[in-house]
């Protein structure tokens, strides 16, 4: 079970670290307020990213419907932080780790259904 999961687990924790990252840094921004729903996101992003991992990891019987609103978050996250993304470098990169987890949790929920 954890073989064929590994990469879907890397996706997640690679997202998580990447939020964490995103939102410490726009937390140092001079327009935190303009940064709020970034920030909100990432954190939410990084909360069911790592909830997902654990269920995703013990085999869970709920980790598809897990996986499915972890996309979903994922998703929104990716989205609002490509608003960011030309003009700060750690909105891209963590936009660009949502949108690789989203995918791998979409993935993974089709062959955990």
């Amino acid at each position: 079970m954890h073989a064929q999961n590994k990469s879907l687990l890397d996706a997640l924790n690679a997202c998580i670290a990447a939020c964490e990252h995103c939102a410490t840094a726009c937390l140092q921004e001079d327009d935190v307020k303009m940064m709020t729903r970034c920030i909100s996101l990432d954190r939410d992003c990084a909360d069911i990213c790592a909830l997902t991992a654990r269920f995703v990891a013990r085999g869970s019987e709920h980790a598809a419907h897990l996986l499915r609103e972890c996309a979903e978050i994922c998703k929104a996250c990716g989205d609002e932080c490509e608003q960011h993304a030309a003009h700060m470098a750690h909105c891209k990169e963590c936009a660009e780790a949502c949108r690789r987890c989203e995918q791998a949790c979409r993935q993974g929920a089709s062959v955990a259904a």
